[in-house]
């Protein structure tokens, strides 16, 4: 059992001058897009992991070797993150299956030499509807300067039966940041780092 792809897109943004003030080094974000047949669209299907087995490791390899051939080197990536838009004929559960498994993220997240978890969306919606991808610092999820989302569309995708796969990646953070972080913010509440919302 194989994913059916019928493309793979890539989306690469350079920014030289941010905010009116010119960046120090550009600031680079990018992503590689999977369209794949739904094989659950249209009719609802109780057990999804025969295929979520089957598809997340050849997505993963795919994908991530076209991620490491934008960045040049796994360590050029600092941020990064996955999204899943599915097509009108299938469930939000369709994306999120393709995109929510170890098999797929830890292709990525292994080739990038990452602790943090992947920041995700899971959407539904027509073709050319918008892709959202959210970004963190790959080892430090409270780094604010990282907090970033590349958004893109593909005119034709997804069809009503198809899914987008998507994994993005920025090479730093944006380049006049200066909001902190959020340990200063639990500091100053007198928060724990490790129960962020004192409950």
């Amino acid at each position: 059992m194989k994913p059916d792809i019928r493309k793979f897109v890539t989306y690469d943004e350079e920014v030289l001058i941010e905010g009116f003030r010119q960046a120090s080094q550009p600031w680079r974000m990018f992503a590689v897009a999977a369209v794949v047949r739904n094989p659950w669209a249209g009719r609802y299907v109780e057990d999804l992991k025969p295929e979520i087995q089957a598809y997340g490791p050849i997505l993963g390899e795919a994908m991530t070797e076209r991620m490491l051939d934008l960045a040049g080197i796994g360590d050029a990536i600092e941020a990064y993150g996955k999204a899943a838009v599915v097509g009108l004929n299938g469930e939000v559960e369709h994306a999120s299956g393709l995109i929510h498994t170890l098999r797929f993220g830890n292709h990525y997240r292994q080739a990038v030499g990452a602790k943090s978890y992947l920041a995700f969306t899971n959407t539904r919606g027509p073709a050319n509807a918008p892709i959202m991808v959210p970004l963190m610092d790959k080892n430090d999820a409270g780094r604010r300067s990282h907090y970033l989302t590349i958004q893109f569309s593909i005119a034709d995708a997804p069809r009503d039966d198809e899914v987008v796969v998507v994994l993005g990646a920025a090479t730093s953070g944006r380049p006049h940041h200066r909001i902190g972080d959020r340990y200063q913010d639990l500091k100053d509440l007198g928060h724990d780092v490790d129960n962020p919302a004192a409950v």
